[in-house]
């Protein structure tokens, strides 16, 4: 190992690591953003981490979002509107079959996608969430409150918060849909600040009538969550967005009015809850009254409202909701004399990934007959679940290293890797970080990873628009899975909202045909498509240094070449392409551990272009020798140094591209385990076969069959 690989020049990984990625509805097929935007950089990660501490270290872990009111009022549509004869369950399930197969379609390979209302992870879901709930309770943190809830006098019934449609109050805010407590952009406010509200069921203005639910105590944790994004902001490798999203909510209650409404506020000013007057700054058409408390801000508003002053609100800490009244939820325990209620979505999917984790976990446990005598006491009640038929999972080849979800979620030597949207910091980041901190259980904060989002045509993406985004499974009919993960991982989403442009869905006229007819830039030969950018890379110069390494060795028949073996070359790589292997490797792992993922392909690319170069130079120079025995001698080492350059190429590339990567692992006669462990990733090949108690020298490859492609052009491109 050279000097530059000592152990202080590398980042610390933590023992054992979760990876989750955020949850989608289950109302809807993923749409290109949930699956590039999400899934797939927590797939690059995740298959990062099981090469670099090992498989049986990582769980990976996500899920359909199957309750809450997104559900029902799209359940209430198909059946008004398709005269669906199924149940919620039904409709449910449909979507996360779909989902699943379409994660698998992109070579996604999570531990488990589950579904929060599904088996076999559903009654673990109940009972984690009633643990949780009554955790908080027990420890001071949750008290039962009377707020205010949309109802429809014509339907006779309440709303449930998709039901109600209106305008965010929040300052600032630019979202073009609002419900009756949170916005599509995920700003959280209280159903009586709603502006214009109107039931979705009947369009009349619905009233707001009392009623009970359960709230976590949010802000009594601003100080300790003002402390935890210093924190991150000091760690180095916490996106910005994550902590300057965190930083907004944090602030003291505010509201915002209109300087014009300034006469009106100064004669009720001395009648309101005691605050700071912060008068308009320059530019600003508005002033801001500054509360010590929610409590204080609240009382203000039914005054302002009475004296006719309109007001929006800043962005602040109030109670956050734990339960609701729908009846498609998981049902909530009854705590101070509540009584049929069921948790709110939200909550419950952030503790979703704790569930699905020992849901795994409990899986292995039941399916290995408690393997190598561990303990999984603390799961006897759930084991009982998988004895059922009812569980669909194959047992999986090797345990994961503990089969207690406390190791994974608790231990110091534990780390948890959260990928989401920008839009959901306030869950993930705020409402998360204090539950957790509340809960007394020493579960570990997370490592947010926030991506901004990924646009579609330059704008944000809507299936209302006249160009509707397409699914996600319908890039398939264009693209390889492949080719897209790649495109999607070079976007550098975590720097900055970057479009998606398709050229095969790409509808804009760039021209006209011979005939004078209007040509789409789909149909333009003159329109090059971004998205094969990274792919071009995959499909020309990663295939050539591939095929050039395996067909350079392949045996053939009359060609008694030395190295016509059918073998890898015994030797050492030259010391210089040593040196840049590991220079690379470290690059890539810093990168990795600082969340830059695009910058981890960057390194990829250039890598594999400059081994392939050498390559050509090498393998071209040897050619070119008239004495053979030079000449031999010079293509071996080509070959030594190829053979090393692409084995450290298809390691990095792995998570990016795993399908090519692991077809070359193949080739080598490599177990995939073997070939992609970092264990072994600073080992020339010779000392790789050697660990493996393989001769080198002797280790054969497997052949490839004429004209083989490691990474394939999708058939719609054959012609390009």
């Amino acid at each position: 190992m050279s000097k530059s690989t000592s152990s202080h020049t590398r980042p610390v990984w933590p023992r054992r690591a979760v990876v989750t990625a955020g949850m989608p509805y289950g109302n809807k097929a993923l749409h290109f953003g949930h699956v590039g935007g999400v899934f797939v950089p927590a797939d690059f990660f995740a298959r990062f981490l099981r090469d670099r501490l090992g498989k049986e270290q990582v769980l990976f872990v996500s899920g359909t979002d199957c309750y809450g009111s997104p559900i029902m009022e799209g359940y209430r549509k198909k059946q008004e509107q398709e005269h669906y004869a199924g149940s919620l369950a039904d409709y449910v399930q449909a979507f996360h079959d779909e989902q699943a197969q379409t994660l698998a379609d992109f070579e996604v390979a999570l531990d488990i996608y589950a579904g929060s209302a599904l088996e076999p992870a559903a009654a673990i879901h109940q009972q984690v969430s009633t643990e949780v709930i009554e955790q908080l309770h027990r420890q001071g943190h949750m008290a039962k409150r009377s707020t205010l809830q949309f109802y429809d006098p014509q339907a006779k019934q309440f709303l449930n918060g998709r039901q109600v449609l209106g305008h965010c109050p929040i300052a600032g805010c630019k979202s073009e849909k609002a419900y009756a407590d949170e916005c599509d952009l995920g700003h959280q406010f209280e159903p009586q600040e709603l502006i214009a509200p109107k039931s979705a069921l009947t369009g009349c203005v619905p009233e707001l009538l009392p009623v009970d639910n359960l709230y976590f105590d949010l802000p009594k944790y601003r100080d300790f969550l003002r402390e935890h994004v210093k924190q991150l902001e000091a760690d180095g490798t916490t996106r910005s967005v994550v902590s300057k999203t965190m930083a907004e909510w944090l602030l003291s209650p505010q509201i915002h009015i209109q300087t014009r409404f300034r006469e009106a506020y100064d004669v009720i000013a001395s009648k309101l809850p005691k605050h700071e007057l912060q008068e308009a700054s320059e530019g600003k058409s508005s002033f801001s009254l500054v509360f010590s408390s929610w409590e204080q801000r609240d009382q203000a508003y039914a005054m302002l409202t009475e004296a006719e002053i309109r007001f929006r609100s800043g962005k602040a800490l109030v109670p956050f909701r734990i339960t609701g009244n729908i009846s498609w939820g998981v049902p909530a325990p009854e705590i101070d004399g509540t009584h049929g209620l069921t948790c709110w979505c939200w909550p419950e999917s952030l503790w979703a990934p704790i569930s699905f984790s020992r849901t795994v976990l409990a899986r292995e446990a039941q399916l290995h007959n408690q393997a190598q005598g561990y303990d999984v006491a603390h799961d006897d009640a759930l084991r009982a679940r998988f004895e059922s038929e009812q569980t669909p999972i194959e047992p999986p080849t090797k345990l994961h290293s503990s089969l207690d979800w406390h190791d994974w979620w608790c231990s110091e030597d534990a780390g948890i890797y959260q990928f989401i949207g920008q839009d959901n910091i306030y869950f993930y980041g705020i409402a998360q970080p204090a539950m957790w901190e509340a809960l007394t259980q020493d579960l570990n904060q997370s490592h947010l990873v926030a991506n901004y989002h990924l646009l579609y045509m330059g704008k944000k993406a809507s299936s209302s628009s006249e160009t509707p985004p397409p699914l996600a499974s319908q890039l398939l009919d264009h693209y390889t899975a492949e080719q897209l993960r790649a495109h999607w991982i070079s976007l550098g989403l975590g720097e900055k909202p970057v479009s998606f442009s398709p050229k095969a869905f790409d509808t804009r006229i760039t021209g006209k045909t011979p005939d004078g007819e209007p040509l789409a830039a789909c149909d333009d030969t003159r329109v090059i498509d971004p998205v094969l950018k990274e792919g071009a890379m995959l499909t020309g110069v990663f295939n050539r240094l591939a095929r050039s390494c395996f067909y350079g060795v392949a045996q053939k028949e009359g060609d008694e070449s030395a190295w016509k073996t059918g073998c890898i070359p015994a030797g050492a790589p030259q010391p210089e392409l040593i040196e840049l292997a590991h220079t690379a490797v470290l690059a890539f792992e810093m990168a990795m551990h600082r969340f830059e993922l695009h910058h981890a392909l960057s390194i990829c690319d250039e890598y594999i272009r400059a081994a392939n170069k050498r390559w050509g130079d090498a393998s071209k120079q040897a050619k070119d020798t008239e004495d053979e025995a030079l000449q031999s001698e010079r293509m071996l080492q080509a070959l030594r140094d190829a053979f090393y350059e692409l084995r450290i190429a298809t390691m990095l590339m792995h998570g990016i591209v795993p399908a090519g990567c692991e077809l070359i692992a193949k080739h080598f006669a490599l177990n995939a385990d073997d070939f992609f462990s970092w264990e072994h990733i600073f080992d020339t090949t010779d000392e790789l076969l050697l660990s493996l108690g393989k001769c080198p020298g002797e280790h054969k490859i497997i052949e490839l069959p004429p004209r083989f492609d490691f990474f394939r052009k999708h058939e719609s491109q054959r012609s390009l």
